[in-house]
């Protein structure tokens, strides 16, 4: 081997070395922080809050503002309760509101109306998630000078392995939600439906501007409760759908899981279980041809 070659790699181990201390030790610090309960995540109030009124979205507005509610929620270090409107801004949009609907409220000390919504008050509450993005990094370089001393088939069994145990649960966990979802919404009752209003999502880039459109259905359940939601799948030309009158299937215990065509959602959630599958036989032929190359 050439000598340069040779310095090279010495020199990429070296590099490769210092990402991982470096890294790592990034991690720790925030692994330490979370036990010792000051990350940003640990630090933010979390409290329950209800929908108290809800609005339909204007037509042709934009969709990413979601549903135009008031939140109710309480303070619990001053006892003071606030009713404010949902800002559209950086929480998580609304896409699916009725009077009542109980959503988790996330905010600094102090400052209840710089407030941001959630549907999980426990996600994230450890706030670990650059910890575990680091350990992802460490594990990356570790497979890369892997590769690099050993041979590329290392590579492959490296990234197949945590890709594929990674895949064949979030497979699993589709299966399973596609599961109940279908037979809760096949056994769900149908009400009458009608398309409030129809917004627009506009993307531009490099190629063009794409505009599409994301209608707004009303519905009123059989324990009388109002629902105003974007429509979860696509529907016959959504641009003109404004008025346009349908039937809604819906989940009684939760309003939130609704549907206009049960076919259309068959199709959907086995769609996304078969991407899963394939992602998973993508591991599973990594680590196969990593061994068979050893």
């Amino acid at each position: 081997m050439p000598g340069w070659m040779g310095a090279g790699r010495v020199y990429g181990q070296e590099v490769l070395v210092g990402w991982c201390v470096v890294i790592g030790g990034l991690a720790l610090v925030g692994y330490g922080r979370s036990l010792a309960g000051v990350t940003r995540a640990q630090r933010m109030v979390r409290v329950p809050g209800r929908i108290v009124a809800v609005e339909e979205p204007a037509h042709d507005g934009r969709k990413g503002k979601g549903i135009p509610v008031l939140i109710s929620f309480q303070d619990p270090s001053t006892g003071q309760e606030f009713t404010l409107p949902n800002k559209g801004g950086n929480e998580l949009p609304i896409e699916v509101a009725w009077k009542g609907r109980e959503i988790g409220i996330l905010f600094r000390p102090g400052r209840p109306e710089d407030f941001s919504t959630t549907f999980d008050l426990e996600y994230g509450r450890h706030g670990v998630a650059l910890p575990n993005f680091a350990v992802f990094l460490v594990y990356a370089a570790l497979v890369t000078s892997a590769a690099l001393t050993w041979g590329y088939q290392w590579a492959l069994i490296g990234a197949g392995i945590p890709w594929t145990v990674v895949a064949g649960v979030a497979s699993r966990h589709e299966i399973r939600l596609a599961k109940g979802r279908l037979a809760r919404l096949t056994a769900a009752p149908a009400v009458p439906g009608r398309i409030v209003s129809v917004t627009r999502s506009v993307h531009t880039d490099q190629d063009g501007t794409l505009v599409s459109f994301a209608p707004v259905v009303s519905f009123t359940t059989r324990e009388d409760t109002t629902v105003i939601g974007f429509c979860p799948f696509d529907v016959t030309n959504p641009s003109g759908s404004r008025g346009r009158e349908v039937t809604v299937r819906y989940q009684p215990g939760d309003p939130a899981e609704f549907t206009l065509d049960l076919a259309d959602t068959r199709r959907d959630l086995w769609g996304v279980v078969r991407f899963d599958l394939s992602v998973l036989l993508v591991g599973v032929a990594a680590v196969v041809a990593g061994l068979y190359l050893l």
